[in-house]
């Protein structure tokens, strides 16, 4: 049964052993997000911080941050290989099983137990982690940002880092052609505000859509009813008009003055690296009211050097965009698609090919920067053969140094959008809108006639062997 709030799947990570409550006192600032870190690089339990120094509001971290944990966001066994719950969101989000939201009565609404507006509203008296010593303050991660395009009315979420400037004004980072940025365009043009809502803590399946690559004019609210395989709940802000989750545990309604800037940074990202050259004016959300449910629990994810929760969240939901919509080009003999974690989720492609002809290889690899996920920072696309398991990163090199000759399989492509949080860019605000893609083939070419012979073990000796294991071995 899909999980109606982040309480539900808060009980069932406790129920199979996912969950540890921190019930030592832990300072927000640096500590919490540190210990949630170090917990990450050991592919730890998810924490639930219930001491945080200075407040009464527990704190999740860590959350989706192993195979397991995300195989139970999607309601998939833990067992489950994250290349199957890879599968799984691909098949789940096809266009005839996404669910768009359902209205609910306000009054039904957990989200509204607690209505703060006015002189009252204060975002300091939540949680919110001081994650990195260099960061230029306190940082929002999980925040799904809500927006709304003022002439069509397609509804957005994105996850979007989201700065605390004071008790009532938020930074943001909308960037350029990001789909809030493009409906931020929209209200600058009518010298109008843009109404957002900032969810914290919903259901883990809206986390994960705001974090993947949904193409433009459809809504992650529509993907969410997919993978749960039931609507969403929604209620109507209270002074916006926008959707937000009925049973999300915090909502912060504001609006955004297109033309009003604060310096906004420095913020260290999900590359290992800060992104930009520190302080950089940028959008603020001003905040008119805040809704929240009794003893709310604030949900925070680490950010950082590879791997954290982030990648792995990256990892998938980039992942199956690219394999979505691979699919959806109607590319045949594509086996399996993976972002790993490792190149933070999102940098490097590996696809698994089973070649029907010449140029299969090389279609499939401009296929792939081609693509809503992939046009956008997608640097490395490296093509190997149905007999590799993209997820085998062992393999996946093996196949690269004996089935690639860097002159024949190569291609550089020298201009694409790139995403200024590279680091690898030059510091330049303009240069850094442009990045170059490698597409790689390690394949063993579909044109010849004679292939080099893999080594195989015999079956039959192989079985033999393993009915004697114990006796070999003890």
């Amino acid at each position: 049964m899909p999980y109606n709030d982040l309480r539900e799947f808060i009980a069932k990570l406790e129920q199979e052993g996912e969950l540890r409550r921190i019930k030592a006192e832990v300072d927000w600032y640096l500590e919490l997000n540190h210990i949630a870190k170090l917990n990450e690089e050991q592919l730890g339990p998810a924490l639930l911080f219930e001491n945080v120094k200075g407040y009464k509001i527990p704190v999740l971290a860590s959350a989706i941050a192993t195979p397991s944990r995300l195989a139970l966001a999607l309601d998939l066994p833990k067992t489950t290989p994250l290349i199957e719950t890879i599968r799984a969101w691909v098949e789940r989000t096809k266009p005839e099983k996404r669910t768009p939201p359902v209205w609910v009565k306000d009054r039904k609404a957990p989200c509204k137990e607690n209505v703060i507006e006015g002189d009252k509203v204060d975002i300091t008296k939540f949680p919110v982690p001081h994650l990195y010593p260099r960061d230029g303050g306190r940082y929002i991660t999980t925040g799904c940002t809500i927006t709304k395009d003022p002439e069509t009315g397609w509804v957005n979420i994105g996850v979007y880092r989201i700065q605390v400037h004071d008790k009532q004004t938020l930074g943001t980072q909308f960037i350029v052609g990001k789909h809030a940025e493009i409906m931020l365009r929209k209200y600058a043009e009518r010298n109008e505000p843009m109404p957002v809502a900032v969810v914290i803590g919903a259901d883990p399946t809206i986390f994960l859509v705001g974090s993947s690559r949904v193409p433009p004019e459809e809504s992650e609210y529509d993907y969410a009813g997919g993978l749960r395989g039931k609507p969403v709940e929604v209620v109507k802000g209270e002074t916006v008009d926008l959707p937000v989750p009925a049973g999300a545990e915090i909502v912060i309604e504001g609006e955004v003055d297109p033309k009003a800037l604060k310096e906004e940074g420095p913020f260290g990202e999900y590359t290992g690296y800060y992104s930009g050259l520190g302080k950089v004016p940028r959008p603020f959300i001003k905040i008119k009211c805040i809704t929240h449910r009794d003893n709310p629990i604030f949900w925070h994810t680490s950010v950082g050097r590879p791997v954290t929760e982030q990648h792995w969240t990256l990892s998938l939901t980039h992942t199956a965009a690219l394999w979505s919509e691979l699919e959806a080009m109607g590319i045949p003999g594509i086996k399996a698609v993976y972002c790993p974690p490792d190149g933070c989720g999102r940098f490097i492609a590996i696809i698994s090919v089973k070649q029907m002809y010449p140029g299969h290889t090389m279609q499939v690899g401009t296929a792939a920067i081609s693509t809503e996920m992939g046009h956008y920072g997608l640097k490395t696309v490296i093509i190997v053969d149905d007999d590799i398991d993209p997820t085998d990163i062992s393999r996946v090199l093996w196949a690269l140094a004996v089935r690639c000759q860097p002159a024949r399989s190569v291609e550089i492509i020298k201009r694409g959008r790139s995403t200024p949080l590279d680091p690898s860019l030059p510091p330049d605000p303009i240069a850094r809108l442009i990045t170059s893609r490698m597409i790689i083939d390690a394949t063993i070419p579909y044109e010849w006639k004679e292939k080099p012979i893999v080594i195989e073990l015999d079956k039959g000796v192989v079985e033999k062997v393993k009915a004697r294991w114990k006796e070999l071995f003890g």
